[in-house]
C-alpha cells in the first residue's frame, strides 16, 4: 500500500547562528562558529564557560501572562513554531484547529526552573517552590505551549529521547499524518541547557571540548553545548496542495532502532539499522543520497562509530557522499540538534549547497569520509539524511528530498 506523501511547508528556528531560519542557514553556509562565553546564566564554579548561546531573543507577541508559565526551552519552541507557521502561510482557526497538532522533542526538561527552586530552597532558605515550577519543568511543556500560543487542537505531545528527540518527533509527526489523525503537524525540538547543573553534569562525563568542537578531525577533543529550537510545518501533500501552500521539500522517510547494549557507549549496528530503515521507509537507495548531516559530536568514539555505520551502509560509494556536522557551528543542542539540522537538510536539497564541518584541521584515518572541511560545497543534492544517535542507544534518522510536483 502506498503511503501518503509528507511535505514541509514552513521552517523556523533560532540558535547562536541566528534568530530565524534564513539567518541560521546563511551562517551555516558562511561557516560561522557560534561559540562564545556564556553570559545569560550564572555558572558559579563550572570550568567550561563557553558554548553556543542566543545572546538576545527576537521580538515576539507571546502574552506576558503566559511567559511566566514558560521555561526558556518552551519559549524557544514557541518562537520557532510561530516562524514556521508564518512561512507556511498557515491560518489556524476554529474550523481547522482540531486537524493541526504538534510534537516537540527535548532531551532534558525545563532546567532553569529546577535550578531556581533548588537554589532558592536549599541555599536561600525559601519555604516553597514557585507556583509554576511543575508546568515549567515538564518535558511535554514545549508541545503544550506551542499548541496554546498558536491554537493547535489536534494531536499534541512531547517526545524525549536525549539527542535523538527531534528526529523522533519528526518520525512521530509523520506517522500522525500518514495515519490520518491530522492534516498538519508542527514538529521539531528545543533545548536550553546552558545552566549550571547541566554543564556540571556534562563536565563529569569528560567529553566537553576546551575551545572548539571539531567533528571528524584528528585533533577533536569533544563537544560543546548549545541552546536553540527548530520547528517545521509538515502536511500531507493533498492538504498542502489544496490550500496552495509553499512546498519547501519532502520529508521522505524515517528510520529508528535501538542499540540495546550500553547507556552511553554506542554500537555500529544500531545506527546502521536506523539508516537502513530510513532509506527503506523513504524508498531510497544508498546511491540516492548526496548529503549526510552527521550526528558528528566531535568525541573520539562517536565519530568513529558513525563513520563505521556510514561505511556499512554506503560501502565504496561513501567517499562520494558529502558529510558534514553543523554541530561544529551551533554546538550540540541535545534534543534540539536534529531540528536545527533539519533546516540544513531542507536548504541543502533546495539550494544545492552542503554546509561545512568547521574546525577540521587534519583527517583521521579512522574517519575515512568526506567531511566537507571548513568551506561549504556547491553540488546537487538529490536527497539528504540526518542522523540522530543518543545516550540510551536510541537512534533516529530522517530523509529529506526536493519536492517535484
Amino acid at each position: 500500500m502506498s503511503q501518503k506523501k509528507i511535505v514541509i511547508t514552513g521552517i523556523g528556528g533560532l540558535c547562536s547562528l541566528g534568530t530565524d531560519a534564513p539567518s541560521i542557514w546563511k551562517s551555516m553556509v558562511a561557516g560561522v562558529v557560534g561559540v562564545g562565553e556564556i553570559l545569560n546564566a550564572p555558572l558559579h564554579d563550572v570550568k567550561t564557560r563557553i558554548g553556543s548561546e542566543i545572546p538576545v531573543l527576537p521580538p515576539h507577541d507571546i502574552d506576558p501572562k503566559r511567559l511566566v508559565t514558560m521555561d526558556r526551552f518552551s519559549l524557544l519552541a514557541a518562537i520557532a513554531a510561530a516562524e514556521a507557521v508564518r512561512g507556511a502561510r498557515l491560518e489556524i482557526s476554529p474550523d481547522n484547529a482540531s486537524r493541526i497538532g504538534a510534537v516537540i522533542g527535548t532531551g532534558i526538561c525545563g532546567w532553569e526552573a529546577i535550578e531556581e527552586n533548588y537554589r532558592g530552597i536549599l541555599l536561600e532558605g525559601k519555604p516553597r517552590a514557585g507556583v509554576f515550577t511543575v508546568p515549567r519543568v515538564m518535558p511535554g511543556a514545549p508541545a503544550g505551549q506551542v499548541s496554546m500560543t498558536l491554537g493547535a487542537r489536534g494531536p499534541v505531545y512531547g517526545v524525549t529521547s536525549a539527542c535523538s528527540s527531534s528526529n523522533h518527533a519528526f518520525a512521530s509527526a509523520m506517522d500522525q499524518l500518514r495515519l490520518g489523525r491530522a492534516d498538519v503537524m508542527l514538529a521539531g525540538g528545543t533545548e536550553a541547557p546552558l545552566v549550571y547543573g547541566i554543564i556540571k553534569g556534562w563536565e563529569a562525563l569528560r567529553v566537553l571540548a576546551k575551545d572548539r568542537c571539531r567533528p571528524f578531525s584528528l585533533d577533536r577533543s569533544g563537544l560543546l553545548l548549545g541552546e536553540g529550537a527548530g520547528v517545521v510545518v509538515l502536511e500531507t501533500l493533498e492538504h498542502a496542495t489544496a490550500r496552495g501552500a509553499p512546498i519547501l521539500a519532502e520529508l521522505a522517510g524515517a528510520g529508528m532502532s535501538a542499540d540495546a547494549t550500553d547507556i552511553v557507549a554506542p554500537t555500529v549496528e544500531g545506527p546502521t539499522a536506523a539508516i537502513r530503515a530510513c532509506l527503506a521507509d523513504a524508498g531510497l537507495s544508498p546511491g540516492d543520497i548526496d548529503y549526510v548531516n552527521a550526528h558528528g559530536t566531535g568525541t573520539k568514539a562517536n565519530d568513529i562509530i558513525e563513520t563505521k555505520a556510514l561505511q556499512a551502509v554506503f560501502g565504496e560509494r561513501l567517499p562520494g557522499v558529502s558529510v558534514s556536522s553543523t554541530k561544529s557551528m551551533h554546538s550540540h543542542c541535545l534534543g534540539a540538534s536534529g531540528a536545527l539540522e533539519m533546516i540544513a537538510c531542507v536548504m541543502a536539497v533546495r539550494e544545492g549547497i552542503v554546509p561545512p564541518t568547521m574546525g577540521f584541521n587534519e583527517p583521521d584515518p579512522n574517519c575515512a569520509l568526506d567531511a566537507t572541511p571548513n568551506v561549504a560545497r556547491h553540488r546537487p543534492v538529490r536527497a539528504a539524511i540526518s542522523n540522530g544517535f543518543a545516550f540510551g542507544g536510541t537512534n533516529a534518522v530522517i530523509a529529506v528530498r526536493p519536492f517535484h510536483g
